[in-house]
This record gives structure tokens, sequence and C-alpha cells, in this order.
């Protein structure tokens, strides 16, 4: 079977080079753990490059998501400083393959958290501050078409994001924030905050739990970007996408 640090080079070859692979699936990945090991690798790829480490996010973390995979859980991936862009600025689309952008509710933590028993409300009492955000995705598989591991191991297709300027304390029922999603002045997505798994901070108590199987733990001043409240839209040369969420602010980012 082909080895973890192969697939994780084959996988940062096919990012750096705007190019797609074949789904590791096909060519021998079979378990969860294996999966995420190949996604440590990849990221120590980056960090290698001299990228810092500055958070998480979820994926698949919508029940009609999970059905349509196979899978009953979410996933989980990491964020990097060089994945990072500011609210308003322009993404050159010369550097992805096949790029899709989606809004999302962002956790600015101020305490860590560590699982296994990380709870909502927990979440919620350490973290300094939310915003509204947009996860740039994009697959570096053929066709973004993938099974739940390679997604896992493809880093949860993340590629960029870019968080709003409001700041803002936990407050309110996050189930019932509202938000829309406009691509150049028109409409084209709209949700809840439920749609995160019924509750935003029940996807980070997710990724917590989670990583405390690996002995890891989600850090004081990471981000986590807590999963898409919408379907996905392709992002295009050009445009500009706006997410706007009650109470939390807007979050904009261009296309070039």
């Amino acid at each position: 079977m082909t080895g973890v640090r192969t697939w994780a080079g084959r996988l940062d070859d096919a990012a750096t080079s705007q190019a797609t692979v074949a789904p590791l699936t096909t060519d021998g990945l079979a378990d969860l753990r294996t999966a995420y090991e190949v996604q440590d690798a990849l990221v120590r790829l980056r960090l290698d490059r001299g990228e810092r480490l500055v958070g998480g996010k979820l994926g698949l973390t919508s029940r009609a998501k999970q059905i349509a995979m196979g899978v009953d859980k979410p996933l989980y991936g990491l964020v990097t400083s060089g994945m990072s862009r500011a609210s308003g600025s322009r993404l050159s689309l010369k550097d992805l393959i096949q790029p899709r952008v989606e809004p999302e509710i962002a956790f600015v933590l101020g305490e860590p958290l560590e699982g296994p028993d990380v709870t909502v409300s927990d979440v919620l009492a350490a973290t300094r501050y939310l915003c509204a955000a947009l996860d740039v995705i994009d697959s570096r598989y053929e066709g973004f078409s993938f099974r739940h591991l390679d997604a896992i191991a493809d880093n949860a297709s993340s590629a960029a994001f870019a968080l709003g300027d409001d700041l803002v304390a936990p407050h309110g029922d996050l189930a019932l924030t509202g938000c829309v999603l406009e691509v150049d002045g028109q409409v084209v997505e709209s949700a809840a905050g439920a749609a995160v798994m019924g509750h935003p901070a029940a996807a980070v108590a997710f990724m917590a739990n989670q990583l405390a199987l690996a002995g890891k733990r989600l850090e004081a001043g990471w981000v986590v970007l807590s999963g898409g409240l919408t379907a996905p839209v392709s992002l295009k040369a050009g445009s500009t996408v706006t997410a706007t969420l009650n109470g939390l602010g807007s979050v904009t980012l261009g296309a070039e």
C-alpha cells in the first residue's frame, strides 16, 4: 500500500501545480486513522514552508451532506496562516483548481478546548468572539468527486478563508442566527445556524473531542470555522461574494 507521506506529497503537488489527482481511496486508503495521518502530513508540508497553524475547520456538518457521503459524523481539517485573507480582498483563482465558497460562523477561542467531554456550553465559555466567515474550499480530486476518507486526507478541501471585521462576544441562540449569501449583489443561498449540527458550537465541540483521541486540542487564539451554513457556491473570476449573518456582520471576498 502507498505510504502516508507519498499520499500527502501527491495532494500537496496537486495543490501547488493546480492539478487534480485520483481519490486516494482508489489507491488503498481505507481507514479513518490513516486518512487523518495523511492530513497531518499534508499540513506539515505547509508548516515546513513557513506557514503557521492558526485553527481548524469542520466539514459535513449537515445531515444532508452526511447522508450523501454515507457517513454519520462530520470531519475536520486544519487551517494555516497562508490560507487567511482579509475581508474585502480579492483572491487569485490562478492558484486554485475548482474553488467553491460557503458562509460560516467562525469561533475565535480565548481559551484552549481539550476533550474528550467538551460541550456546547464549554465552547461558548471558551470563545473570545464570533464573526462571519467565508470558507473557500478546493478539492484536489478530479471532478470534485471523492469519498469521506479522501476529503479528510485532503485537509477537508481547505484552500482559503476570510473573517468579517465585526468581532462579537457570544450572545443569543446561534442556532437561530440567519445567514444570507450573495454573489454580485444577488441572493443565492440562505440558512440559519441550526443547519450546522443543530448548533454551530456543537461542531466545535465535536472537533475538540475528536482531537483528544489523538492527544491534541484546540488552542487559545485559534479560529474554528464551524461548517458551511449553505450549499457551496462556485467561485468565478470577477465575482464578489458576501455573507451577512444576523448580529455578526458581514464578510466579503472577491475573485480574480
